[in-house]
């Protein structure tokens, strides 16, 4: 029997893809939400954890999947994706998720992704592959997606310089630097094409 964990934002769509889940007599199937997500996953030790890439939330979940050691010892990610925003694939790649499904697929290849995960085997949907390939070429650095990403939950210069610990001058920088590397016209459209792409 394969646990399964489902992590999403939204009870009715954790429902649901629980519910999709729980017709497979192989799987045994639990759900939470962000709150709890970090005590269910330590609680039940789940082989597969199944997390949506554009809730809330998920960008911190893939960065602490990212940071913490004993990669091999840990639950299986298995992430559902939307075509367009390499940023998040990217990050889920960083965390060691092994499937990759596209959100606008069939039921039928969340539920292989996430046999061929409990197995130790990489999955990846054809319509995501594409996306994979831009997400090798995110053009901004850790230290600029930080900042920018702070910036978009409406931090000053002088918020963020304190969070980072950098100075004013050098926060502008980093935020000038990122401007120019997406293209964008000012800080506020930097922000817009960043979280677009995924990268924040």
């Amino acid at each position: 029997m394969t646990r399964v964990l489902v992590l999403h934002s939204v009870g009715l769509l954790r429902s649901a893809l629980m519910a999709l889940l729980k017709a497979e007599e192989s799987f045994d199937v639990f759900a939470s939400g962000w709150c709890t997500a970090r005590r269910q996953a330590e609680c039940l030790r789940p082989d597969v954890c199944v997390v949506d890439l554009d809730c809330p939330g998920a960008a911190t979940l893939l960065e602490r999947e990212q940071d913490e050691p004993g990669a091999e010892a840990r639950t299986r990610l298995v992430v559902l994706a939307t075509a367009g925003r390499p940023g998040a694939l990217r990050k889920a790649f960083e965390a060691r998720a092994l499937g990759y499904v596209d959100k606008d697929g069939s039921p039928r290849r969340l539920v292989r992704a996430i046999r061929q995960a409990a197995e130790g085997e990489r999955f990846v949907d054809e319509s995501l592959a594409f996306c994979f390939l831009e997400a090798s070429r995110v053009p901004l650095t850790a230290r600029e997606m930080s900042v920018l990403a702070r910036a978009a939950e409406g931090e000053s210069i002088a918020e963020i310089a304190r969070g980072l610990h950098l100075s004013n001058g050098t926060v502008r920088n980093y935020m000038a630097s990122a401007t120019r590397k997406v293209g964008a016209r000012n800080r506020i459209d930097a922000i817009r094409i960043s979280q677009r792409a995924g990268w924040v």
